[in-house]
């Protein structure tokens, strides 16, 4: 076996045994640090567009600063739920079903999601398209709740 082939093997390894604790730990990062941000008026960006589709979606029952101080608490449940591995299956239901909330700006404000609908998205729009990822990572964690692993090796 070549020298490539031996550090490919390991590396490899490595990623199987350790990818999907890294990926639950940054994705809970990610989600804790957007939701802390949101308990403070005026430091998250997406502060605006997210008060306004809440309050659109509530059909205007939850006032604008209510409704982000929700999803503060929702989206810090999230993180602390996936960076300390607890009650994973409730926790990833609540990351898809932000993630639902979070997809609903291109439809309800496609203006202020893109300068060209819908080929050219806003800072904000290009906020909401990286979701994906994030909806991609909550199925990929999701699969292991079972007990499933990631292998180095084919099947």
């Amino acid at each position: 076996m070549s020298l490539f082939d031996r550090i490919d093997r390991r590396l490899t390894q490595w990623m199987a045994k350790n990818g999907i604790l890294l990926l639950r730990l940054s994705v809970g990062v990610v989600f804790l640090w957007f939701g802390l941000l949101k308990f403070f008026p005026g430091l998250s960006p997406a502060e605006s567009l997210a008060s306004k589709t809440i309050v659109t979606l509530s059909f205007g029952l939850l006032p604008a600063r209510t409704a982000v101080l929700i999803l503060a608490v929702w989206e810090s449940l999230i993180g602390l739920g996936l960076i300390g591995g607890l009650f994973l299956r409730a926790t990833l239901l609540l990351l898809w079903l932000q993630m639902l909330g979070t997809i609903t700006p291109l439809f309800l404000f496609p203006n202020e999601c893109f300068t060209i609908v819908p080929f050219v998205p806003t800072l904000e729009g290009q906020y909401i398209l990286k979701n994906m990822v994030l909806v991609s990572a909550g199925i990929v964690i999701g699969a292991t709740v079972r007990g499933g692993r990631l292998s180095a090796e084919a099947s």
